[in-house]
């Protein structure tokens, strides 16, 4: 399967598929014109040709726990039936695969675009062993050539590929890719700006600015010489807080206090940080967790938080601490890349009468914490692993709290669980898109979330790149690249 940039699930080396009445048996009917790339170890040298029982192989791969998969979670709920000799992944013949669900799961099809699903050659991986990652064999409409670690990866055109364009002509079109790595994003920016580097990721490094403007576009005398491309970003930005009242650290917090976090949600100027802070590149999040880009976004429908400071004061007193009188200072656990973005929410909360202290932590120290639930408050970011928002609304499952889950607030809440429950057997998209929604709004109400931020997507390619595309999942689809 794959995803073309507006998220429609579209064939690849599956023409067409079934999913059975009660959405646990997906049936997949496989083209016989794709080949594995030329290697060594086939017959010939010459690439053999893809069947059902390839995949079998390939996902039972991402399974075994001696090869410690990080995308084994994929299968979570995959069905070792017994009358299928207890295998979930069948091959019926050459050109027909099944895969068994144990329950339905709408956004499954999604999954199977990503990346860890693509098909290898049991000839190649056994042979390689450990080393595959060095030597590795796909279908792709690129081949490995050469691999420089830390510095260089060079892949050539699949002459063998087996898609074609829309007027039948072979794709790729561009003849080979050279990455570079490079550490340093100044450097990175140099080059481009030098005609070294044909296309570059993002706008960080100070160098950048001198050819944007404040508003994030391109300055005029740009616009001429570089393509920039923009889109929503499958990203939510925000700050986490942990609700879990049998945990010590939370017993003790005024962050326990529903009106308190509310407070804080209401209580900075999400429009004024984007502008200043990220140069408006990102959509302050005023709607819920889930973030623009995905088709169950509706803001008009879930209404978040804006800033209204008097609002703010008003939960305060609520809540038992009038303009702030009596309410401990909040620690605000940061990493070093989002100090602007924390100590001017400090600022702002400090307006209103909430104390807090932005508390910098080196990140693999702060994603243990966080995720060992050792942090009170704390700053994070959820990109989407698949484009379902499903994806999102995972996190605040009750049987997803952390360290088993991805549930880092241990938000609990018997109206989100049930709906949560419905949506994974709804294969109508509109009602699930309704059921998301109403999840998202019991988020935003119970507040352990505070939104700050969907992310935005920034491509910059020099004017002889066309073609490049760009998608709210960031995927690099580079078969349809021309250079002019």
């Amino acid at each position: 399967m794959q995803m073309d940039d507006n998220l429609a699930i579209k064939p690849s080396i599956a023409t067409r598929w079934e999913i059975s009445e009660d959405g646990t048996v997906y049936t997949f009917h496989l083209r016989n014109d794709v080949y594995f790339h030329d290697h060594k170890l086939f017959k010939d040298g010459k690439g053999r040709k893809v069947v059902a029982s390839d995949f079998v192989y390939s996902f039972n791969r991402i399974l075994d726990s001696k090869n410690a998969s990080p995308g084994a979670w994929i299968f979570n709920n995959i069905d070792y039936r017994e009358e299928n000799n207890y295998q979930p992944f069948e091959a019926i013949n050459d050109s027909t695969l099944s895969i068994f669900l144990t329950e339905a799961f709408p956004p499954f099809l999604g999954i199977l675009t990503m990346q860890y699903c693509a098909v290898v050659a049991h000839e190649v991986v056994d042979y390689y062993k450990n080393d595959y990652r060095s030597n590795p064999i796909g279908t792709g409409p690129f081949k490995f050539k050469v691999w420089d670690e830390n510095n260089k990866l060079v892949l050539l055109k699949n002459n063998n590929y087996f898609e074609k364009d829309e007027d039948g002509s072979a794709m790729p079109y561009i003849d080979a890719i050279s990455i570079s790595f490079v550490k340093d994003k100044e450097m990175e920016f140099l080059k481009f700006l030098n005609g070294e580097l044909e296309f570059i990721s993002g706008r960080d490094g100070d160098n950048k600015e001198s050819i944007f403007t404040p508003e994030g576009t391109l300055k005029k005398e740009y616009e001429s010489k570089i393509t920039m491309l923009t889109n929503p970003y499958l990203n939510t930005e925000y700050l986490g807080i942990l609700i879990d009242e049998d945990l010590d650290i939370v017993a003790k917090s005024p962050l326990r206090k529903k009106f308190v976090r509310q407070a804080i949600n209401y209580g900075f100027d999400r429009k004024q940080m984007i502008a200043h802070l990220r140069k408006n590149i990102g959509t302050p999040a005023f709607a819920g967790f889930v973030p623009k880009g995905l088709p169950s976004y509706n803001e008009e429908v879930v209404v978040g938080y804006n800033y209204n400071p008097e609002k703010a004061k008003e939960l305060l007193y609520l809540a038992g601490y009038p303009d702030g009188k009596g309410l401990s200072e909040i620690t605000l656990h940061t990493t070093a890349n989002y100090v602007d973005l924390c100590e001017y929410i400090q600022h702002q909360l400090g307006e209103i009468g909430i104390k807090t202290k932005v508390d910098i932590v080196d990140a693999s120290a702060h994603r243990e914490l966080v995720a060992r639930s050792k942090l009170n408050f704390f700053r994070k970011s959820w990109i989407a692993d698949y484009p379902d928002a499903e994806n999102y609304l995972a996190l605040f499952y009750s049987k997803n709290f952390t360290p088993h889950g991805p549930n880092y607030t241990h938000f609990s809440n018997v109206e989100f669980d049930r709906l949560y429950k419905l949506s994974q057997s709804e294969i109508n998209d509109s009602t699930r898109y309704y059921l998301y929604q109403k999840m998202d709004k019991i988020v935003i109400e119970e507040a352990p979330i505070v939104p700050l931020y969907y992310d935005v997507l920034v491509r910059l390619t020099q004017k002889n790149v066309t073609d490049l595309g760009i998608n709210p999942i960031n995927l690099l689809n580079l078969k349809r690249v021309k250079l002019n």
